[in-house]
């Protein structure tokens, strides 16, 4: 069970409680990100319904492990945001690689990239989207995806390297519209619920999983709704949710599932996951890896140095007293897309106001700054405001907190 979690102790205390037949109906992973929670989520899922002679193990290949593996299982839900298109791309990568090489990990890698794609387009279920009017603007997206997903099928042979670009090129362009135009930010209580009439309804195929990404990230409402079915669990369905910040779990909420700890791993652990998983190696002058949150983000569009000189030459010019030119920061940092783009300059903009938790008048300009930050996030990425107004309102903020308090910003970062 379990062996494609690596360098995670949960996987053991997972392996023995399910073992000993001592696992809750509702569980949570916490931990960093790129810890390998989703993966764990999803492995949990296909073990509790493996119906192999050997329950569990990774080389199972009965009909409902070949479903898992392939993530069209029928009876695991995802919900919840997530980053997945920079995954999507790492995945890519190998795929094309290992072709080209003709590789021993071709078979691998094939499954990377169609888990990876899946890990997006299962979260458009039209269980959990109905009555959604979103769902007949996205459905002909998810149709060209699955499309393109059965030509690269396990078992069938891959097109060749020019036309397997270009299948490649034609899934990403309908993955990152997916992702940027339609993934909440916040799960939506009427998810919540669509789900809850799914939990309920009975299934003879096994175990139903819900898996909720980023449950931290709940509206009050939502979090409520899920409180309730949590209360009252239906039976023969496991709930599984995952967090980065368990501390912003509600309460009421922690004390109905059982905590599996995920840690942080070593430099080499992470680098030991990117080669093992992307079959990753380094050409000559290429930087180390440091993290697989590090490697992923080689593949965004904009080196992730220069966003984040971007937003320390923004908070600069506000805390000189000037308004910085929007209209050039989004130009220089592609407006933003994908999303990941944009959490990366706003946490720069996080660690340059950090000096101001120095002084007393300073905390309270960091606290009102940070609100800001927040809300400029949540502008753009949950109500889909235009990232050059959202910075826009983010600055003449920034600029206001400074007036009112007298200039603090110029006195501190002079």
């Amino acid at each position: 069970m379990f062996d494609n979690v690596l360098n995670q102790s949960a996987a053991d205390l997972l392996t023995s409680d399910i073992k000993s037949a001592k696992l809750p109906g509702a569980i949570l992973f916490s931990g960093p990100e790129s810890s390998g929670k989703l993966t764990t989520a999803l492995e949990t899922a296909r073990v509790l319904s493996c119906r192999g002679k050997v329950p569990g193990a990774w080389n199972c290949t009965c009909p409902s492990c070949l479903r898992h593996k392939a993530m069209v299982s029928p009876n695991v839900l995802v919900a919840g945001p997530g980053d997945c298109t920079l995954e999507i791309s790492a995945a890519r990568n190998t795929l094309l690689f290992q072709n080209a090489q003709n590789s021993s990990h071709l078979e691998a890698a094939r499954y990377l990239y169609i888990r990876a794609v899946r890990k997006l387009t299962v979260r458009f279920s039209p269980v959990l989207w109905e009555g959604e009017d979103k769902l007949a603007k996205f459905t002909p997206l998810i149709q060209a995806i699955d499309e393109n997903l059965e030509l690269l099928s396990p078992g069938r042979t891959l097109p060749d390297g020019d036309e397997l670009e270009k299948i490649l090129d034609e899934i990403d362009k309908n993955c990152e519209k997916l992702e940027s135009s339609f993934l909440y930010d916040s799960l939506p209580v009427s998810q919540i619920r669509n789900f809850s009439v799914w939990a309920h309804l009975t299934s003879n195929t096994g175990k139903k999983v819900l898996i909720i990404e980023n449950v931290d990230r709940m509206a009050d409402s939502s979090r409520n709704a899920l409180l309730k079915i949590l209360e009252e669990p239906p039976e023969n369905t496991m709930f599984i949710l995952t967090t980065a910040k368990r501390g912003a779990v509600l309460p009421t909420i922690l004390s109905r599932v059982r905590t599996y700890n995920f840690f942080e791993r070593t430099v080499e652990q992470q680098r030991n996951v990117v080669t093992r998983v992307f079959h990753y190696v380094p050409f000559a002058g290429d930087a180390p890896v440091e993290s697989v949150n590090g490697f992923l983000q080689t593949y965004l569009p904009v080196k992730p140095e220069l966003v984040k000189e971007y937003a320390a030459s923004f908070f600069k010019m506000l805390s000189e007293g000037h308004v910085p030119d929007t209209v050039s920061v989004c130009t220089g940092c592609l407006r933003f897309e994908p999303r990941v783009l944009l959490k990366i300059f706003l946490q720069e903009i996080v660690e340059c106001q950090k000096l101001l938790s120095k002084t007393a008048a300073g905390a309270e300009c960091s606290a009102r700054i940070m609100a800001a930050v927040r809300k400029a996030y949540n502008d753009v990425s949950v109500y889909n405001q235009n990232p050059e107004a959202a910075l826009e309102v983010l600055a003449r903020s920034v600029l206001q907190v400074n007036h009112l308090s007298g200039g603090v910003l110029q006195e501190i970062f002079a």
